[in-house]
């Protein structure tokens, strides 16, 4: 007998924006099922992650605190082990549990196999700590829960969801529902060739592809990637459809959550030397849809929701308690009751490229970076920062592609001072101590201030 309980997935890509969607306004057709869940169930519009980097923002969906409390504050750490993450709270409602992909929660010298201990209380494991450096896009390498190496055929989006299905396939019609996390590395760079592997044929069919605005503007390494990245985002989205029609052909698909969302997006080395590890739109905004029980005909969202309201969401759709530690809240609860008090911001720690931090309101965008750095130009290796210098506020209202930053400018001295207050409370609430704020340099709307391209500034 079928439980009564829904199962849910959660269908997990890497580094891909927001506006590669259909529902988003994509005119490149990349999405037909993604946008048939934001059709159907319900579109968290304004999705953004909480930390712009693959181990950090993986830490916060697993544990629903921010980085600097989960101690994953940058990749190569693990969360700190009192911490209890998804798969024990599932495990412990009496759910199957399932993780297959991309783990990145464990120091770097686990590249393949992880430690029973460090695999946050998954029952069922085929996975890899760091995918991208153990696997090809013809050559995917996983580890079971004996720590065997298990090589799996076909492109790797397709392997993995082969072993997806497969799981779903055995679980389905128990009377135990089943928890699976599917963890994907597409659309990541594939970091030893710095390349966008696509799938044969694929990345042929976007060369003529349009730039979004900020990467026509800024350039980047978009035109040589985007093909690629959009042929990638192409078969994840087929893979979608896949799981979607195998709920369907097991007639569990009306007692099926899917949650799809991504841990960051990609600004293609315009804002920094990398692709994500900014404040940026770019880097922070993420595609977010949910369908099954609970959230169809949920429409679009238009509130601002963070990664972190993720855990929460999913413990929710699985008729569980939120813990009172957890920093996010539940969608299933906005969903039900738009009337509800929801935040009118969003919090971003930034690591790695720059210690930073960032918050965003329906208009406008304030972040700050600690002003100091070691020998290298590397920042403070420290989770915080004693003090924080304005780094950049954009007006999302004139300048959705935030290419004029308006940090210094005596206009907005009153929207800086509001947003610090915005940000100081923020960084009060997840335990952080109050740091230092220092102002930026004065400066004048005639003068525009410089942003990263490709390795020198431009103006």
């Amino acid at each position: 007998m079928a439980s009564s309980r829904p199962n849910i997935i959660v269908f997990f890509t890497d580094q891909q924006r927001a506006d590669t969607t259909g529902a988003h306004g994509n005119p490149l057709g990349l999405t037909p099922n993604f946008d048939r869940m934001a059709r159907e169930g319900t579109h968290v519009y304004n999705s953004f992650t909480c930390q712009p980097v693959c181990g950090p923002a993986r830490s916060c969906l697993q544990t629903g605190v921010y980085a600097n409390q989960t101690g994953v504050w940058r990749n190569g750490r693990r969360p700190h082990e009192h911490l209890k993450m998804l798969g024990t709270y599932f495990s412990e409602a009496g759910y199957d549990t399932g993780y297959i992909g991309k783990w990145h929660l464990m120091p770097h010298e686990y590249h393949g196999a992880v430690p029973a201990e460090g695999r946050g209380g998954y029952d069922y494991w085929l996975a890899a700590n760091m995918l991208e450096f153990v696997s090809g896009p013809y050559d995917t390498h996983l580890w079971d829960k004996n720590n065997r190496e298990v090589k799996l055929p076909g492109y790797r989006v397709d392997a993995q969801t082969d072993a997806a299905i497969r799981y779903i396939d055995d679980r389905a019609g128990d009377e135990k529902p089943f928890f699976l996390f599917l963890s994907y590395l597409e659309p990541h760079h594939q970091n030893h060739s710095d390349d966008y592997p696509a799938p044969d044929g694929y990345e042929e069919r976007y060369t003529q592809a349009p730039l979004p605005p900020d990467l026509a503007k800024l350039g980047g390494t978009a035109p040589q990637h985007w093909p690629g990245y959009c042929g990638m985002i192409k078969r994840c989205d087929e893979a979608l459809g896949r799981i979607m029609d195998s709920l369907r052909s097991l007639g569990i698909d009306d007692n099926t959550v899917i949650l799809f969302t991504s841990d960051h997006g990609c600004h293609f080395k315009t804002r920094n030397a990398e692709y994500k590890r900014s404040c940026h739109e770019a880097s922070i905004r993420i595609p977010t849809a949910i369908w099954g029980p609970g959230f169809m005909g949920g429409g679009r969202l238009s509130q601002l929701c963070s990664l972190v309201d993720v855990p929460a969401t999913l413990l929710d759709a699985g008729g569980m308690d939120v813990p009172d530690h957890f920093m996010g809240r539940s969608i299933k609860q906005l969903v039900a009751n738009r009337q509800i008090e929801w935040p009118d911001d969003v919090y971003v720690q930034i690591s790695e490229s720059q210690t930073g931090r960032a918050v965003r309101t329906a208009r406008y965008k304030y972040s700050v970076k600690c002003p100091t750095v070691d020998a290298d130009g590397h920042p403070i290796d420290n989770a915080v920062a004693d003090e924080y210098l304005d780094d950049c506020l954009y007006d999302l209202q004139s300048d959705p592609w935030e290419l004029t930053n308006l940090i210094g400018m005596e206009p907005f001295k009153d929207v800086v001072a509001e947003m610090r207050a915005r940000l100081k409370a923020h960084m009060k609430a997840c335990g952080e101590p109050e740091p230092t704020f220092l102002d930026a340099p004065q400066t004048y709307a005639f003068q525009r201030q410089p942003e990263y391209h490709g390795g020198s500034a431009v103006t």
